[in-house]
């Protein structure tokens, strides 16, 4: 069975010998007076939890599922327990804002606990994790009455929230929801509707559930432009700051997944339910991708959660599991077999686990440093171009993350052999509770189009090249150091045929749209290997210089340049095969009429 050890060694070294995040601080008014002790100290109880409450309920969770009757959805054993720790231990009330019972400290501190939790125990991070997307868009858009009766409350955990935006009928294409607001006399709204794939909808955490609906005025235009945005709690706000009476919302039921099974998966009914508008009528879509960017980036961190944890996993094994000798002679002459992580094969799946997983950790805690900046830096300018760069680089790191979360998943099944494949060893539960990573908060697909289509071409490359410029500075910053070398130069020609590419795609759209649905996929593929380069060489000079100054580990920095080394011979070469893919161009895959796919 797996177990989990939270790398805080590896979560310090981003931190703080890359990410300096005592000065990052420093430079936020909002969270200046956050020292690298005070976010040790958050990290450190932020471990001990995972590792000790979490991580024990992963399996059981999985086993027993939650369990519906009559509309009422109950946790696995230990759920709620942990959940009332994790409020006690502060933990609930992280980042939320002071003036609403929370502690003020920045975002990014919440991704990392966020991730330790969800290497722990996925299913269990989900329920408190999805508050944060209602918590934001009723900050951002809600009345002060509204904020006054919810967010207290959200802050410190006693309410949690959901997103309710799916319909049977329209997956992602929102532009199609049928859920109806009807106004009442009181400036109240009846909302009336199905709402499905709700995560968290239910529950027995906590004493009330907010949900944020989207539906339509019955004026509203057609499509995306007639969307309105409503606040529909489970318990109607009491006068007392506590819950009133309930209210016209229920689980009708509780889907039955492949994984994520400890995480309650709702259908909702909404049956006159009483709701209150949140925003301008009509302009639901823009209230709620205010915090889309920061609920993406929540989503990438379940793939370094599951990198991480099949790592983790298969790492044990390896070293334990004795199996042949390998081709150059006997490395465990005193037993009948060697460790099969002597093998080749064997060693590379760990590598690009260890690849993935950390070059992972790297630029979620990157980007996780710009939702601070962009919530909380002093100047509009500063905030902007972080929010500019959250905004080019959220669909990459959310999609290719995943991806390669899944794909990590999956070599830690290999690694096992048969054993993988068994309920008990906890492996196949990996790869069950990563694949849902891949589809939520938009599929890879949908994150492709969102990346080539609307942030590079629509922004007639802006975007890209603000990014592309960063990489640029970094190749001519360390482009006389010949210990960067191998990193700088295949780092620079891929920055640049990143852009070449990008034009060459935008000229063929102008000819025909669908070119662009033809290299999405492939051209999100490329970016997220290109992205992770110039993580891994960024990582490779900061173990460079620390050895350098003889600081800390040096057999930790010089494991850090291998596997750069190891991602750039090894995995970064996939990224020119999208580049060819791309140029096969969309009429290969258009030409066949569609009564040929018939058989």
């Amino acid at each position: 069975m797996t177990s989990y050890s939270a790398p805080l060694r590896d979560i310090r070294f981003v931190l703080h010998d890359m990410l300096d995040i005592e000065s990052h601080y420093a430079s936020i008014p909002a969270f200046a007076e956050v020292s690298a002790d005070v976010a040790d100290s958050v990290i450190e109880a932020a471990a001990r939890f995972a590792e000790n409450d979490l991580a024990p309920l992963n399996r059981i969770g999985d086993e027993e599922g939650c369990q519906f009757n009559d509309g009422v959805v109950t946790t696995p054993p230990g759920f709620k327990d942990a959940y009332a720790k994790f409020l006690e231990l502060g933990f609930g009330a992280l980042s939320a804002p002071v003036e609403y019972g929370g502690q003020g400290l920045p975002p990014s501190l919440g991704i990392v606990v966020g991730e330790m939790n969800g290497t722990a125990n996925w299913s269990w991070g989900m329920y408190p994790g999805l508050s944060n997307g209602a918590i934001e868009t009723i900050k951002a858009h809600g009345t002060e009455a509204q904020k006054q009766a919810y967010l207290p409350p959200m802050t410190t955990g006693r309410w949690t929230g959901t997103m309710c935006l799916t319909e049977a009928h329209a997956g992602s294409d929102l532009g199609l929801i049928r859920t109806k607001a009807e106004p009442r006399p009181d400036g109240a709204y009846a909302i009336t509707g199905s709402k499905v794939f709700i995560s968290a909808g239910e529950h027995d955490l906590a004493e009330n559930i907010v949900h944020i609906v989207l539906a339509r005025l019955p004026d509203a235009p057609k499509g995306t432009k007639g969307i309105s945005l409503f606040v529909v709690p489970k318990y109607l706000a009491g006068a007392d700051g506590g819950v009133g009476e309930r209210n016209a919302v229920h689980c009708v039921g509780i889907e039955h997944k492949m994984g994520i099974r400890a995480s309650a998966t709702c259908s909702m009914n909404f049956e006159g339910a009483t709701g209150y508008l949140i925003g301008p009528p009509n302009r639901g879509l823009q209230s709620m991708f205010t915090f889309m960017n920061a609920a993406r980036v929540g989503t990438a961190v379940q793939g370094v959660c599951t990198a991480e944890g099949a790592f983790q996993g298969a790492l044990h094994y390896a070293r334990d599991r004795l199996a042949m000798r390998s081709l150059s002679g006997p490395k465990a002459p005193e037993e009948e077999a060697d460790p099969i992580i002597v093998h080749p094969a064997v060693r590379s799946m760990l590598l690009t686990q260890k690849a993935f997983a950390e070059g992972g950790r790297v630029l979620v805690y990157w980007l996780a440093t710009q939702i601070d900046i962009a919530e909380a830096a002093g100047t509009p300018d500063v905030r902007k171009q972080a929010d500019d760069l959250m905004s080019l680089l959220t669909p990459i790191a959310k999609a290719f993350l995943t991806e390669m979360g899944c794909e990590a998943a999956k070599h830690g099944v290999q690694i096992y052999g048969g054993h993988g494949f068994i309920r008990e060893w906890g492996m196949e539960q990996v790869v069950r509770d990563a694949r849902i990573s891949t589809l939520y908060e938009g599929t890879t697909e949908i994150q492709a189009l969102d990346l080539l289509g609307r942030k590079v071409l629509q922004s007639q490359g802006e975007l890209l090249k603000a990014f592309t410029k960063i990489i640029h500075k970094f190749c001519q910053a360390n482009a006389e150091d010949p210990a960067m070398a191998e990193f700088v130069e295949p780092l620079a020609a891929l920055n640049k045929a990143w852009g070449d590419i990008s034009i060459s795609i935008g000229m063929k759209a102008i000819m025909n749209r669908d070119e662009i649905g033809a290299a999405a996929v492939d051209y999100l593929y490329y970016s997220g290997y290109v992205t992770l380069a110039y993580i891994w060489a960024w990582t490779a000079r900061t173990g460079l210089q620390k050895l350098q100054t003889a600081e800390g580990d040096a057999a930790f920095y010089q494991a850090k340049i291998q596997t750069a080394q190891f991602y750039y011979r090894r995995v970064l070469p996939r990224a020119q095969a999208h580049i060819e893919i791309i140029k096969g161009g969309r009429e290969v895959i258009q030409q066949m009429d569609e009564a040929a796919f018939a058989f």
